[in-house]
């Protein structure tokens, strides 16, 4: 019998073109049964057309079944890849807006935070559903890959209360990776990385040049000295020089993990660089994602006019989906870092949490690299951020704002910029904006909206920055602008699916 493989979430349409051609560059592969599901009709059509004119131009007898239903979409499954972006957009922007004019400023807002946080609510009321479903008609033995952010707390959801085997994949330590190399001006494949931590928290342990190592002080001079990481990566660089090691994430990201960078807005400045918003720009992620999205709706057919996708192994990605799937059904062996399960992987960090650790697959499955403690140091900073994970789950699961408040509360960064009673009302406020994709949570909107309600009228409200952009933050382009260079808007276009789920 065939092997099936579904997309859910097949709506992001470079990251689900690119992640297929991977796949579908294995020559094993290619006698899977492929679904794409999405809700957007519109972009589920648009990727299913693109995608399958990769396929006939490469002469691979598939035919790409596309459905709106879910539960259609899944019988049968054996692997299945979830890249769903639960509310869009628009919902996004109030994961950075609202915090915004409370003084929380994030460059992301999709893995901690108090936008990431909110975004692991919706999420994980999607992925609740999607793992009963999952259960009830695929296979016995699938594997659901979570490219979804906040990936360690879906993957957890996924794991533990969904009951469906699910690892987390992620590209921030392959990027990491390459970053080191070009630093060091050593080719990548001559390296030897080991990395272990959480995602987008994970810690270089070692780099290896021939037997030699070369993290700690010598990485260290060679990023401090670097003409372009020297301004691009300070916080990073800041927090390699204080715990040790380097870390994966990119400077915005790891900004919003920690207390100390992003607190005071008129020194976040001094900590970023605005040359590209992954450097930790105000919303950077959102303006990028914004500005995607509106071009390619209007660059879409030229799309369809550029020359297919070759299948010849060539190009393949830094996504770890294909190699996955590929070793497990062959007797291959791959070596990756992937979001599982600790079962004490890491004897330092809670062995309930979601670590990022190397791990080995071959066609008897995925086994876990153990890794013993990590240095003390790293280990607080991940055992900071696992602590408002597994809040943040246990409130999505029972939709309780009392747990939900505390995980706001003990987020680094957030707890840096508020007190409780400003926390409390931003997640009164959060929480009414969500409402279309929160119903576990709709007893407590409704008395979340009253009670905004009567603070305003009895003048208890706390009066905060309306309208407050951020110092840090860029205009969004409009098509006008983005056209004026239409070379860099294809290519940020391009590069959007392989981003999306950094």
């Amino acid at each position: 019998m065939k092997k099936k493989l579904v997309f859910i979430g097949a709506g992001g349409i470079e990251f689900t073109r690119r992640l297929l051609t991977d796949i579908l560059s294995v020559r094993e592969l290619r006698d899977f049964e492929i679904t794409f599901m999405d809700i957007n009709e519109k972009n589920l059509q648009m990727v299913t057309q693109l995608c399958q004119r990769d396929i006939d131009s490469n002469g691979l007898n598939i035919k790409i079944q596309a459905t709106l239903d879910r539960r259609e979409a899944l019988k049968g499954a054996d692997y299945i890849v979830n890249a769903v972006r639960i509310g869009g957009l628009e919902a996004f922007e109030t994961d950075i807006s609202i915090p915004l004019k409370y003084g929380i400023d994030q460059c992301v807002g999709d893995t901690l935070c108090a936008g990431g946080i909110m975004y692991g609510q919706r999420t994980i009321s999607f992925v609740l559903d999607l793992c009963k479903d999952i259960r009830e008609v695929s296979h016995k033995s699938v594997l659901m890959l979570n490219y979804s952010n906040p990936n360690a707390m879906v993957t957890w959801a996924c794991n533990k209360y969904g009951k469906v085997n699910t690892i987390g994949l992620c590209h921030g330590v392959q990027h990491g990776e390459r970053l080191i190399a070009d630093a060091l001006d050593i080719p990548h494949h001559e390296l030897d990385f080991v990395c272990a931590g959480i995602n987008h928290v994970t810690w270089y342990l070692s780099v290896k040049h021939h037997g030699q190592e070369l993290g700690g002080d010598y990485l260290y001079n060679k990023l401090l000295n670097h003409p372009k990481y020297s301004k691009e990566e300070k916080v990073r660089i800041d927090m390699f020089e204080k715990f040790g090691y380097f870390c994966t994430e990119s400077n915005g990201h790891l900004s919003e993990y920690v207390p100390w960078y992003r607190k005071r807005l008129d020194e976040i400045k001094d900590w970023i660089d605005l040359s590209y918003w992954i450097h930790g720009e105000t919303g950077g992620y959102l303006r990028f994602c914004t500005e995607n999205r509106n071009w390619f709706e209007v660059d879409f057919p030229n799309w369809m006019k550029e020359a297919p996708y070759s299948y010849d192994g060539k190009e393949v990605s830094v996504e770890h989906g294909a190699h996955i799937i590929e070793c497990l059904e062959t007797n291959k062996i791959y070596r990756g870092d992937f979001n599982v399960v600790n079962h004490n992987c890491i004897t330092n960090l809670a062995p309930d949490a979601i670590v990022e650790v190397p791990c080995y697959v071959d066609r008897n499955g995925i086994q876990v690299a153990q890794i013993g403690d990590i240095p003390l140091g790293p280990a607080a900073v991940c055992e900071s951020n696992i602590n408002v994970q597994r809040l943040a789950v246990e409130a999505a699961i029972k939709g309780d704002r009392k747990l939900l408040i505390q995980a706001m509360m003990l987020d680094p960064l957030t707890g840096a910029v508020l007190n409780t009673k400003e926390i409390s009302q931003m997640t009164d406020e959060m929480l009414v904006a969500g409402e279309d994709y929160l119903p576990q949570y709709q007893g407590v909107i409704k008395e979340a909206k009253q009670r905004l309600i009567n603070a305003k009228a009895d003048g208890t409200y706390i009066h905060v920055n309306e309208g407050y952009n951020g110092s840090n933050r860029l205009k969004v382009k409009t098509i006008e602008e983005q056209a004026q260079d239409v070379i860099k808007a294809n290519k940020m276009a391009r590069g959007a699916g392989a981003i999306e789920n950094n």
